[in-house]
């Protein structure tokens, strides 16, 4: 082992944060590199991606704080130094003395390049150091104008701005309880919050399965349904398996359904901790029918995830908006698919996690006119708030609402019920 090289293994997290970073550039997810960071410890591959997420999150405030610095742009290898170090001591508060030392250190063992930039990083990184009141003048980074767009076109400027701050933000650590016991803050909607950050295995019940892990505006969807005891429901789309262990565990008769056969494996590992039952069953929904027509579907339907962009900062970096055309029309043939599985008189509560109206709003107006026998029932469930409601009656939730709670995901959600007698 170099010198250089030897001088990094106290940065191991730092280190497995920048080829996050680096993969991210290259158009992967972070679930997708996770892999890049597997031998380093627990703790740190924990810190690794919480790293990896900061910077994202503030990715272009940090560029443009860095560019009057720059007498040319560096190396990609070295620009991610540099954010790294920046947002561990403009954001993070860590001490400048040490974030400095360690970016020097990185560069240093990154190659030759590194080892010429070396003088540079330390000398930037000072000047960062004592940039707190230039860092804090720099608003939120603003969403992709393919994304940006339609929300200032939906809600206008000041909301797209909050939902960019909450994006900033990052997301609070969400359960949903089996039943009474379960802890964090309790919220309206029956969630219970925890701070970002917490290990979730280390809390009290994790082990009994008391509960689970799941955005608060998530779990709407299911409490929308409104499952009862004895109920025949198809959870589509069914995997993490949140939403299938909230039926289960109202006393549903479940099928979970996805397309995924790995995907579907952790739903099966969540029921199991949970010590909850669903038939689960690994197919193409368009091409699913059950044995008998079902009380009721949850469709949470593939869609552009743009609602969870708190949780997941690197999808603006690797999504330019292509192929909505496509989502929108899978979309459209799921929830035509979905109605023709329910008893007349069945419903169906359609969701997708985004904050497009292509996905949401105008989806619901396109499948009612495509179906005279559909009504939209407005949504009752404890904790929703009438502001929340469409005109439509779908309900529409964004990352901006709650912001003294920590906000939620973005979603729309709309509970539909099929004309008794009729087919």
């Amino acid at each position: 082992m170099d010198k250089a090289r030897g001088k990094t293994v106290k940065h191991g997290a730092r280190m497995g944060a920048l080829r996050l970073l680096g993969a991210v550039d290259e158009g992967a997810t972070l679930d997708e590199a996770a892999a890049l960071t597997e031998r380093l410890p627990p703790p740190d591959r924990a810190r690794a991606r919480r790293l990896a997420l900061e910077v994202l999150r503030r990715e272009d405030r940090c560029d443009l704080l860095l560019a009057p610095m720059l007498a040319r742009r560096p190396p990609p290898e070295i620009m991610r130094i540099l954010r790294l170090a920046t947002v561990e001591m403009l954001a993070l508060a860590e001490a400048p003395h040490g974030a400095v030392n360690a970016a020097v250190a990185l560069a240093r063992a990154s190659g030759q390049k590194g080892q010429a930039a070396a003088g540079m990083v330390n000398a930037v990184l000072r000047k960062v150091a004592g940039a707190a009141e230039p860092w804090a003048r720099l608003s939120p980074q603003k969403l992709p104008a393919w994304l940006r767009g339609p929300v200032v076109a939906a809600w206008g400027e000041a909301v797209a701005r909050a939902i960019e701050a909450a994006h900033e933000a990052g997301a609070p650590l969400d359960l949903t309880p089996k039943g009474a016991d379960c802890p964090g803050e309790a919220l309206p909607t029956g969630s219970y919050r925890l701070p970002a950050g917490t290990q979730v295995s280390a809390l009290p019940g994790y082990e009994a399965g008391d509960w689970w892990v799941q955005d608060a505006a998530a779990a709407l969807a299911a409490r929308l349904l409104d499952p009862r005891p004895g109920e025949r429901i198809a959870d589509l789309c069914a995997a993490p398996g949140g939403k299938t262990l909230q039926l289960a565990a109202a006393g549903a008769e479940v099928t979970a359904l996805d397309i995924s056969q790995p995907r579907l494996a952790r739903v099966a590992e969540n029921l199991s901790r949970c010590r909850l039952s669903a038939r689960l069953v690994a197919a193409d929904a368009l091409d699913w029918r059950p044995e008998q027509p079902l009380d009721a579907v949850l469709l949470d339907a593939p869609c552009s995830a743009t609602g969870t962009i708190r949780r997941h900062p690197e999808l603006p970096r690797i999504r330019d908006g292509a192929g909505l055309a496509e989502l929108t029309g899978l979309q459209a043939r799921l929830l035509d698919h979905a109605l023709t599985l329910l008893k007349p008189g069945g419903r169906l509560v359609y969701a997708t996690c985004s904050l497009l109206p292509a996905e949401g709003e105008e989806q619901l107006a396109a499948a009612l006119a495509r179906h005279p026998d559909l009504t939209v029932e407005p949504p009752q469930a404890p904790g929703i708030e009438p502001g929340w409601i469409t005109a439509q009656g779908g309900l529409r939730l964004r990352p901006d609402l709650w912001p003294e709670r920590g906000g939620m995901d973005g979603f729309f959600i709309a509970r539909l019920r099929k004309t008794a007698g009729r087919t």
